[in-house]
C-alpha cells in the first residue's frame, strides 16, 4: 500500500489536524515545517517566518511528538525568495496587484516540498487546506470547493499541476472549522484556541509599500492622480501603495468619492474614476492552468471569481490563443485587477484559470 505521506505543518490548527486525520486513517505520516525565513537573526526568523517561524516550528514540533511522528525542518529559504518574495515586489513595481500566496502554493509547498517529499520516500503531500481532491470522470483531478465556502481556499490553489495534485491529500476540506477545532482539542487545547493567520507571512505588519522599499531599495517616486480625461488632479506618493478599486488613502479634494481605475507604471500616472468606472465586463488572462478539462473548446460557459472574496460570477471563456484567454461576464464586475487571478469553476469544481493581464471596459 502507498501510505507514506508528507504533511506540510505549520503549527497551526488545520495542519495538525490534517496529520491527526490522515495517522487516524492509516497513514505513515511525516511531519515537515518549510523554513522561508530570510533572516538568520532568531528576532527578525521570528517577525517575518509567519506561518513557518521559529514559534510555529515550536508548535509544530510539539504537535508532531504528541502525535508520535517524525519530524523535520526542510530549508526552502531560496525556493521561497525567487518564487514568491522576488515575484511579489516585480509585480507591484509594475503596477500589479500579486497574489503571492498562489505563487507559494505553486512552487514552494507544492513543487518545491512534493520534489523534496519523493525523494524522501513519501508517496503523498497533505496540507491543512480547505479544499478537495478528486479525480472525476475524464481520468483528470481537480479540486473541489470545501465543505464550508466561507474558508474555501481553492482559489488560491487554481494552479497546480495534475501530477501534484495526483499526490495531494486534502482531509481538512471534508469539516467545517468548528469541526476541525473540535478535533484539535484531542491533540492540544492551547493549540485548539489558536487564531487563524490572516496577513501575508513575510509583511507580519501589513505594510507592503514599507516592505517592498525596504527590500528592494527602491525610492519609488511619486507621480500624478489624473482624472478619466487625463487632466492632473493630484499627487500621489509612489505606484506600490495603490491597487485597482481603492478609494481610501487617497487624499484628493474631489468633492466626491474617488476610486483607482488604472495604475500605469511606465508614465506613473494613476487614473481616478467613479465607483462606475472601476467596473468592468471581462478580461484578458494569460499562464492558464486547466484542471478539470484538458482543453476550452470554442466559447464555453462557467462562473468565476476575480479575487478571493468574489463571489462566482457566470461568464463566458475562449481561448484567444495557446496561452492567452478571454473571460467576458455576464454583468460587469467590480475592480478586475491586472496580476490577480482569475479563476473558474463548474459548480463545486474547479475548472482551471489564469493571470489577469488587463480588464475589458
Amino acid at each position: 500500500m502507498n501510505n507514506k505521506v508528507v504533511v506540510g505543518m505549520s503549527g497551526g490548527v488545520d495542519s495538525s489536524v490534517a496529520a491527526y486525520l490522515l495517522k487516524e486513517q492509516g497513514y505513515e505520516v511525516i511531519g515537515v515545517t518549510m523554513q522561508i525565513w530570510q533572516d538568520d537573526d532568531e528576532d527578525k526568523m521570528e517577525e517575518d517566518g509567519g506561518c513557518c517561524g521559529l514559534s510555529a516550528v515550536d508548535d509544530a514540533r510539539r504537535v508532531a511528538r504528541s502525535l508520535d511522528i517524525p519530524y523535520y525542518v526542510m530549508n526552502f529559504k531560496d525556493d521561497f525568495k525567487e518564487k514568491v518574495i522576488d515575484y511579489f515586489v516585480e509585480e507591484y513595481k509594475n503596477g500589479r496587484t500579486p497574489n503571492p500566496c498562489i505563487a507559494c502554493n505553486r512552487y514552494v509547498k507544492w513543487e518545491s516540498l512534493l520534489t523534496r517529499s519523493l525523494g524522501i520516500g513519501a508517496d503523498f503531500i497533505a496540507t491543512g487546506h480547505y479544499a478537495k481532491v478528486v479525480q472525476l470522470e475524464n481520468g483528470r483531478y481537480a479540486l473541489k470547493q470545501s465543505k464550508t465556502l466561507k474558508k474555501d481556499q481553492t482559489y488560491a490553489l487554481y494552479n497546480l499541476t495534475q501530477d501534484q495534485l495526483s499526490r495531494t491529500i486534502m482531509p481538512v476540506g471534508d469539516y467545517t472549522k468548528d469541526e476541525i477545532r473540535v478535533i484539535a482539542e484531542k491533540i492540544s487545547a492551547r493549540m485548539a484556541s489558536k487564531p487563524d493567520s490572516q496577513e501575508i507571512c513575510f509583511v507580519p505588519d501589513d505594510d507592503y509599500a514599507g516592505f517592498i522599499k525596504e527590500y528592494s531599495g527602491d525610492t519609488f517616486e511619486e507621480g500624478d492622480f489624473v482624472d478619466m480625461s487625463g487632466n492632473i488632479i493630484g499627487t500621489h506618493k509612489g505606484i506600490i501603495h495603490y491597487t485597482i478599486g481603492q478609494r481610501k488613502g487617497l487624499n484628493l479634494n474631489l468633492g466626491r468619492p474617488g476610486f483607482v481605475v488604472e495604475i500605469n507604471p511606465l508614465t506613473r500616472d494613476i487614473v481616478i474614476g467613479t465607483n462606475e468606472d472601476v467596473f468592468s465586463r471581462g478580461c484578458i488572462v494569460n499562464n492558464i492552468n486547466l484542471m478539470s478539462i484538458e482543453k476550452v473548446d470554442g466559447t464555453m460557459e462557467f462562473h468565476s471569481k476575480v479575487r478571493y472574496s468574489h463571489k462566482p460570477a457566470k461568464c463566458s471563456v475562449r481561448m484567444i490563443d495557446e496561452d492567452t484567454m478571454e473571460c467576458i461576464f455576464e454583468d460587469n464586475q467590480r475592480a478586475i485587477t491586472p496580476g490577480q487571478a482569475l479563476v473558474i469553476y463548474d459548480g463545486e469544481i474547479v475548472v482551471g484559470g489564469g493571470t489577469i493581464v488587463r480588464s475589458l471596459s
